[in-house]
């Protein structure tokens, strides 16, 4: 670039993702604890703006699946690692599950996690409708943390434009953010379909818009991140997430290595150490095939091309073909994918995210499987009723009409903030769980996960034998089996 010499330096800051949506994205939320303590210290010491290692699926998986209390990894690594802000992704009224919660376990489970060690909460959800961050930001500012308000980038059309997801549309979200009191912005590009000139236009316009940070959150999903980061960063955009490069590619972030060098001796260069990079790397090389049965091997391609067409987060083709399989209908995919983008147009358009991912995909099968809202689910029903928050365009009568003709909440959706038909539930968790809850943060893991939540603390408390399948591989068990596995093959080629 011209006159690069001459430009005002502005280092661009990086947060590093690897132990929190790193492994989310790459090997289903499966690291444990174990594995991240080794590197913590030198993770510390590399000068990363932030650190993601919470929130997302972590709080779900750690406590289900890995047998670990999530608190205490928070906890864990909070003392090996005081230096670098560690940051957590909340789904606004949803906290780390997958309903609206009310306003008392809200605020509890924010006052908990910046007691444990969160600094910085990025806020988010699933259909932009800000008055599901109210209690939220209300919450981490009274805990005096650092609020990160967040839009979910989404299209309509290939490229950012149309009548929906246009330029006006993420400025009027930005400034509603900023005068809700957040400390810092993000463009969250959970499919990985933000282009590399639209980046360029919607940070510089961002940019005059706003006067907080803008962070930059995107997916590797469809092959653009790289050039999109660039792209961003030229514009002005002042963080971006990255992850190390075991863990990075595919629908997980960029990787930083090659950023730090091709930023290097430019205004934007972050002076990151790329021998500490890359020694952090080869432990988790030297880790990953405890993880390696949850690693998507199925295709050569570490890219999903067809993200550009469709738009359809690779979680939510996985989910339609799983249900396709189930009512023995797969030969029926392609009609599935001709209808979800007229059901999304019904349903408002909202941004393809969890859970809205999961309920537009789960109703485009049943008009392809039953004919046109014949048959529908529980969770459309509650959607079209507002359960979830306002969506980004008015949903037409008729659909409202046809989604709620026998539907018991009501005939008519709410106009109120979700959370407000909620009633209180941290009393009644707390009486629960007497007997087996030791404090408050044992409580919230039932509150928010009622079944798994007990189990979980019937295991962590020796009430109950942990199962083995929630047990730990260690690099000795996996040496083992691939032996086993050998000796088979070995076995079957004489046979």
């Amino acid at each position: 670039m011209e006159g690069m010499d001459r430009m005002e330096k502005k280092p661009i800051r990086i947060t590093d993702t690897t132990i929190r949506d790193g492994h989310q994205s790459c090997l289903a939320t499966r690291m444990r604890t174990e594995d991240m303590v080794p590197i913590a210290a030198e993770l510390d010491q590399v000068g990363f703006h932030s650190i993601e290692m919470w929130g997302g699926a972590t709080f779900d998986v750690t406590h289900r699946f890995l047998g670990e209390d999530p608190w205490e990894r928070v906890r864990t690594l909070k003392k090996v690692m005081p230096k670098t802000p560690f940051q957590m992704l909340l789904r606004g009224q949803n906290l780390v599950a997958y309903r609206n919660h009310p306003d008392d376990v809200v605020e509890a489970f924010v006052e908990k996690s910046a007691e444990v060690g969160i600094d910085i909460f990025r806020v988010f959800d699933a259909v932009n409708d800000e008055r599901n961050f109210e209690t939220a930001f209300k919450a981490i500012q009274k805990a005096k943390r650092h609020i990160q308000g967040t839009i979910c980038y989404s299209l309509t059309e290939r490229k950012m434009g149309g009548p929906v997801f246009n330029l006006d549309y993420y400025l009027r979200k930005a400034k509603v953010l900023v005068e809700m009191g957040a400390d810092s912005l993000c463009i969250k590009d959970m499919a990985g379909i933000l282009a590399p000139y639209d980046a360029y236009t919607l940070i510089k316009a961002l940019k005059k818009t706003v006067k907080i940070p803008i962070q930059l959150h995107t997916h590797y999903t469809s092959g653009m991140a790289s050039m999109m980061y660039l792209k961003a960063i030229e514009a002005g955009v002042d963080i971006v997430d990255t992850a190390l490069a075991p863990f990075a590619l595919r629908s997980s972030q960029p990787a930083v290595e090659p950023l730090v060098v091709a930023l290097e001796g430019t205004p934007w260069d972050p002076g990151l150490d790329l021998s500490k990079l890359l020694k952090l790397g080869e432990h988790l090389e030297a880790i990953a095939p405890k993880y390696r049965d949850f690693l998507d091997t199925t295709k050569m391609a570490v890219i999903d091309t067809n993200v550009l067409k469709h738009q359809i987060p690779g979680g939510m083709i996985s989910n339609m073909v799983s249900q396709l399989k189930q009512m023995k209908a797969l030969d029926r995919i392609e009609e599935v994918y001709a209808e979800l983008p007229r059901t999304r147009k019904d349903m408002g358009y909202p941004p393809l995210v969890t859970p809205t991912s999961q309920i537009i995909g789960v109703q485009a099968v049943l008009n392809v499987i039953a004919g046109r809202y014949k048959m529908l689910s529980m969770e459309t029903q509650d959607y079209v009723y507002g359960l979830y928050g306002r969506p980004p365009v008015e949903i037409s009568e008729e659909i409202k009409k046809t989604v709620l003709k026998s539907y018991k909440k009501g005939k008519e959706p709410i106009t109120c903030r979700p959370a407000d038909l909620i009633g209180p539930e941290m009393e009644k968790a707390k009486e629960e769980t007497k007997g087996i809850a030791k404090d408050l943060c044992d409580t919230l893991i039932y509150a928010l996960y009622p079944k798994t939540g007990v189990d979980f603390l019937k295991w962590k408390y020796g009430i109950e034998p942990m199962p083995e399948r929630v047990k730990p591989k260690t690099l000795e068990d996996i040496k083992r089996e691939d032996e086993a596995i050998a000796r088979a093959k070995a076995e079957a080629q004489k046979k």
